[in-house]
């Protein structure tokens, strides 16, 4: 019990200062702390410390120096519920889960579902500094960055590395025996970086875009030098946090799919 008052002072503490750090707004805020306190009560500290590698991580990245804000690109680095939940909900659903049905093919779907998610960051926030434009995956065509559906070398490098980081840590946390679960460690890999392909993919398709009627510039956001866009692709209700929300609700599966095959 004791343990489990800990670890939720703990998080109240981390998103309290996150908050005051303006890596989160108020509503991203108690988001954080909702999702953090259901992976704690779920996972205890091995899950919590894993989305605090994602969300360390991720935050960095996304304040580099000399990283230029990307006018197609709808909201900020400051992460509201939204956000946080897009990236987070389907590990806390996960983790309640386990609270009741313990199972370590629960474990590799979330594990999978954050793996996803780190993967769609990294690939975001360091491919931002390719030499090179992106390449869209539909139009086929160099793009600007921070355009749905378009993908970089150094992009998908980081990706794969962002999904390994937290399949290494994964392993460690859990399982401990690195040498004998290789290929639980090459599965949930995959799982994490074919998940962050769906969300390109997902975004290039499905995902909204809008051009300003002043500027003519391509964006996610609704309005654009102080007036309307117009929408010129896409569903209107999905935008880029459902877009995050699949990916890491298919990483979570492919997770899934690996431990039922593993274990």
């Amino acid at each position: 019990m004791m343990e489990t008052v800990l670890l939720l002072l703990g998080v109240f503490s981390l998103a309290f200062l996150a908050f005051a750090k303006k890596k989160l707004t108020v509503s991203g805020a108690v988001a954080a702390w909702i999702v953090g306190s259901l992976v704690a009560m779920g996972l205890k500290w091995c899950g919590l410390f894993l989305l605090g590698i994602f969300f360390v991580s991720s935050t960095w990245l996304g304040t580099l120096s000399g990283k230029k804000e990307n006018e197609v690109i709808e909201k900020g680095n400051t992460r509201d519920a939204a956000q946080v939940l897009a990236n987070g909900g389907i590990a806390a659903i996960l983790a309640c889960v386990y609270l009741f049905f313990p199972s370590p093919i629960l474990i590799c779907g979330f594990v999978g579902c954050l793996a996803a998610a780190n993967a769609d960051t990294w690939a975001t926030e360091l491919g931002a500094f390719s030499k090179n434009k992106p390449f869209h995956l539909l139009k086929r065509q160099r793009v600007e960055v921070g355009t749905s559906g378009a993908m970089t070398i150094l992009g998908s490098g980081s990706a794969f590395a962002g999904s390994l980081l937290i399949a290494i840590a994964s392993i460690y946390f859990w399982w401990g025996e690195m040498d004998s679960k290789m290929l639980l460690l090459f599965a949930l890999t995959v799982a994490g970086f074919v998940g962050h392909f769906v969300d390109s993919l997902l975004g290039a398709i499905f995902q909204v875009l809008y051009r300003c009627s002043s500027c003519q510039i391509e964006t996610e956001s609704k309005k654009h030098c102080g007036v309307a866009t117009i929408r010129i692709k896409g569903v209107s209700w999905i935008n880029n946090d459902v877009v995050n929300l699949v990916c890491t609700f298919g990483g979570a599966i492919l997770g899934i799919i690996a431990g039922l095959i593993l274990f």
